[in-house]
């Protein structure tokens, strides 16, 4: 009896080395647990089946799942100290973000570094380096009305005006909030102020050359 046994425990490993070491290794032998090896990825932005997803919320709770792709509410990302902007992009949203108050009071000089590094890459391919809207996209006449920051109407510009403006784009400029996180954008503005005259020398300079 312990013979026959250990006959059927021999031919039973073989059978199993045997179809688990296949010729083609495309195509593996049985996975225990296919569900622990191979997660099931999801794409943010795949679209979804209609049938089974709805982004709908009055649907919420219905036959179909309810997703509808954005962050839950109040979540703050990631290394994001700022509070979440919600003026909304209207014209009414624009006047209202005069009111509000750049978070940072004053950043460290390596803040402020990194603030220039920020600039230079997004920002001074049209506004120029020293922000004199003469930057190589300006320069070759490739797109008009690049504001030069320097000019009194900038400087004068309320640091959540100009937030909201890179937050949801202006004019020929588009939106930034994809590229720069809040407190990055917050923090370029800060860097923005150093390259503008006080405003009391804008005043001046603006009174000289209308002589009044």
């Amino acid at each position: 009896m312990k013979r026959i046994t250990y006959i059927t425990a021999i031919f039973s490993a073989c059978i199993f080395m045997v179809s688990s070491c296949k010729s083609d290794k495309r195509k593996p032998g049985h996975v225990y647990m296919p569900d622990m090896a191979y997660s099931r990825a999801y794409e943010s932005y795949a679209k979804l089946d209609p049938d089974k997803f709805t982004s709908n919320p009055e649907k919420r709770g219905g036959s179909q799942i309810y997703y509808d792709a954005k962050p839950v509410s109040g979540t703050i990302a990631r290394n994001e100290n700022t509070p979440i902007y919600e003026l909304p992009n209207d014209s009414t949203g624009y006047k209202m973000s005069a009111a509000i108050k750049n978070p940072f009071d004053s950043i460290s000089a390596a803040d402020l570094e990194e603030s220039k590094r920020l600039f230079d890459i997004n920002c001074a391919i049209c506004h120029g380096a020293k922000g004199t809207a003469n930057g190589p996209i300006a320069a070759a006449g490739h797109i008009g009305g690049v504001a030069n920051l320097t000019l009194p109407a900038y400087v004068d510009m309320a640091d959540g005006t100009m937030f909201h403006s890179i937050t949801y784009g202006k004019n020929n400029m588009g939106s930034y909030a994809s590229q720069l996180s809040r407190d990055q954008r917050w923090k370029v503005i800060k860097y923005i102020r150093t390259l503008q005259p006080k405003p009391a020398a804008a005043a001046k300079d603006t009174t000289a050359k209308t002589g009044k």
